[in-house]
């Protein structure tokens, strides 16, 4: 063999044991330094999902199996609260997620990139008294409390203009922090009044000895009431409906704290078994009813939902007493003077009853924040009041009577410094 083959040949096995070599060094490399994980985090658990309370107040609760990063955020058209997460796995029940009180509808899923997206859309304007971060009492897991409350379109949109992208806070239980807009003053605001024509569209109401249906007699004469208020020319007037449809009782709340109402008064014509009984009847709201007549009357107003066809809440009984309490002294007292003057000006025009103020736990009354009166205006079961209900001139008389006394009402709140 020659030297030149030799050396090619020497040349050969010396490149095999050198990248031999290098191997080695590489692998004792990787030995001394282990390898970096580029496993993707487990994603978050949303477990379960809550909510309790009506169209005036809702708390809904969203647990998670550990603290989630939150950022949270307002939209309208339509009016939604968007809560931003991690990439969150939502492992709750769909039944549990259907529209509810204030809310319309509950959408939620993955955003990709990491991120996951829970969107509240309100069935009309709402507030955002409180959300929180809370860890579970029983140290498993933390959750998302968030509580909400019926609002006017003007403070949705001043929460919606004045926001910054805020993220949730870590509290204790027993003391989670407030985050939210609160009420928003308005100097422009004029004295408000919503005019609330009982019953409607499927519901009835009372049928008088001649076939009158309460819900007509309602709305004839909410819109004469309407007409003459309109025409003083210093107030707002609304209705909760200007036709014949069917309202749950926490929709005609919702819309008189919606239009931040300074009064809300919703008109009724009953009936009753003893037909002599007649006259008008101006209550208000109560825990405790002032005598039977007005238990019955309102457990009998209390079941429109019902009479209705619509499911009947299983109201959770503290959010119940939430609301109880939540019937504010101020407002119940507002509520309880102007029951006082409306049954001196109708004294003066139409017929009362014996005791025509009276109380009694009515739905439709329990705005925390509106004072609100229910007029009787009647009894279809008595044919002179049937007859009264149906005639324009006693409608026009009667609506003018509520009209002075919502003057005086107003006059009154405005000298206070409470009024609009």
């Amino acid at each position: 063999m020659g030297l030149a083959g030799f050396t090619d040949k020497g040349r050969r096995v010396g490149g095999i044991f050198s990248r031999a070599a290098c191997l080695l060094l590489l692998f004792a490399v990787c030995l001394a330094f282990p390898p970096v994980s580029f496993a993707v985090e487990t994603p978050l658990l949303a477990t379960s999902y809550k909510m309790a309370g009506d169209a005036t107040k809702m708390r809904i609760v969203v647990n998670f199996d550990r603290e989630p990063d939150v950022k949270w955020f307002l939209l309208r058209g339509p009016n939604r609260l968007v809560i931003d997460l991690p990439s969150t796995r939502f492992a709750i029940n769909a039944k549990d997620v259907k529209a509810r009180g204030l809310v319309r509808h509950v959408r939620y899923g993955d955003l990709g990139e990491g991120a996951s997206r829970l969107i509240l859309t309100g069935k009309g304007p709402f507030a955002i008294d409180r959300l929180d971060v809370l860890k579970n009492e029983d140290g498993n897991g933390y959750r998302i409390a968030i509580d909400m409350s019926a609002a006017s379109a003007r403070e949705f949109d001043a929460a919606l203009s004045n926001q910054a992208l805020t993220t949730g806070s870590t509290a204790s239980a027993d003391k989670g922090g407030r985050v939210g807009t609160g009420p928003v003053s308005n100097p422009g605001h004029r004295f408000t009044v919503v005019i609330d024509p009982g019953h409607g569209g499927i519901d009835g109401g009372a049928e008088g000895l001649n076939g009158t249906i309460e819900k007509n007699v309602t709305l004839a004469f909410a819109t004469e009431l309407r007409d003459k208020l309109a025409a003083v020319g210093k107030y707002d007037v609304f209705m909760t409906r200007e036709s014949d449809v069917f309202l749950r009782l926490d929709d005609r709340v919702r819309i008189a704290r919606q239009h931040e109402a300074d009064l809300l008064i919703s008109i009724h014509a009953d009936t009753i078994s003893l037909k002599g009984i007649r006259g008008a009847t101006v209550y208000t709201v109560s825990d405790k009813a002032s005598d039977p007549q007005a238990q019955a009357l309102a457990d009998r107003e209390n079941l429109s939902d019902q009479f209705a066809g619509m499911e009947i809440k299983d109201d959770n009984k503290e959010v119940t007493d939430i609301l109880i309490d939540l019937i504010r002294r101020e407002t119940h007292s507002f509520s309880m003077s102007f029951a006082h003057t409306l049954v001196g000006q109708l004294s003066s025009s139409v017929g009362l009853i014996n005791n025509p103020q009276r109380s009694a736990g009515f739905k439709v009354l329990k705005a925390p924040d509106v004072p609100s009166v229910l007029v009787e205006l009647g009894y279809l079961s008595n044919a002179k009041d049937e007859a009264q209900l149906l005639s324009a001139d006693w409608r026009g008389k009667a609506a003018q009577s509520i009209t002075n006394a919502v003057a005086l009402f107003a006059s009154a709140k405005a000298g206070a410094g409470t009024g609009g």
